[in-house]
């Protein structure tokens, strides 16, 4: 029989003891049933296997077919915002908490992978967005975020001015602690706890959600998944400003720039067994289906 995935990449948690031990398993399984095997070098450098493909995480994007992620959401939108640039699947074992990113257990893996092997599964294409940062008309920064870019003051609690256009047409001005843009996929993640509102994975919107607003009148918004979002910084802010991506990868930002946020050329292609659901998940994750008496 034709293999689906001929070449599979293990990326994981360095440092983690329960995601190596599952690396460690799946790179056994993997062998055995002939599969090509590379994994990504921080957590390879820590492994005990002999024979050991070890590579960058560019290079396991561009030889592998598929890329199994062992570890949080944390470290899936790492690895994921490095993927996207490939034309690769992408399926998580869930290593870390509440694990919306990453379907299969750690304690039942063989199984569902071994039905993902043969095509038993789904896949779909998660949209990632663009942060970029522009002084004087000139790019300064960029970078890519699955779940939110975030405009923040460098400290905590410290009020920032900036105003918000879309599609370059003025939409409102605001005094606030920052503004969380997210994509559907992030919708359950920081924007959630920010008061935002829950978008289904397969909309093609973005979320705007102000963080603690000098106003009773300013609700998060939802605009199209394909509107260029630009915040102007006023020029009387005084503290350092940043843009946060995912919540991993800062870009500073100065007093009169400009914060272009839009969405990105690349997608992420996730697979899952064919029993997900998103609501499923929805459901366990968020405690849903708790009984309120």
């Amino acid at each position: 029989m034709t293999q689906l995935y001929k070449t599979v990449g293990l990326i994981g948690k360095p440092n983690h003891e329960g995601a190596k031990a599952t690396i460690e398993a799946l790179h056994e399984y993997l062998r055995l049933n002939h599969y090509h095997v590379v994994v990504e070098e921080a957590v390879g450098q820590s492994l005990n296997i002999k024979n050991m493909a070890i590579h960058p995480l560019t290079e396991v994007g561009e030889l592998a077919d598929l890329a199994i992620v062992v570890g949080g959401d944390g470290y899936m939108l790492g690895a994921a915002r490095v993927l996207a640039c490939y034309d690769i699947a992408v399926i998580g074992v869930n290593r870390g908490n509440l694990g919306f990113l990453t379907d299969l257990s750690p304690n039942n893996v063989i199984e569902p992978l071994a039905a993902i092997l043969k095509g038993e599964s789904r896949s779909e294409q998660r949209f990632i967005i663009e942060a970029e940062v522009y002084r004087h008309g000139k790019l300064k920064s960029a970078n890519s975020a699955v779940n939110e870019a975030v405009l923040h003051a460098g400290k905590v609690a410290s009020m920032i001015e900036f105003e918000v256009y879309i599609d370059n047409i003025f939409m409102f001005s605001q005094r606030s602690d920052g503004l969380i843009v997210s994509t559907p996929t992030g919708s359950t993640a920081y924007s959630m706890s920010a008061g935002g509102p829950i978008l289904a994975h397969k909309l093609n919107a973005l979320s705007l959600v102000p963080m603690f607003p000098h106003t009773l009148t300013s609700r998060p918004i939802v605009v199209d998944g394909d509107s260029e979002i630009k915040l102007v910084l006023a020029n009387e802010n005084h503290e350092n400003l940043q843009v946060s991506c995912d919540g991993h990868v800062i870009l500073s930002v100065m007093p009169g720039d400009e914060v272009i946020i839009k969405k990105s050329k690349y997608t992420i292609r996730l697979v899952h067994p064919l029993d997900s659901n998103y609501f499923n998940v929805l459901r366990s994750k968020l405690s849903w289906g708790n009984k309120l008496y």
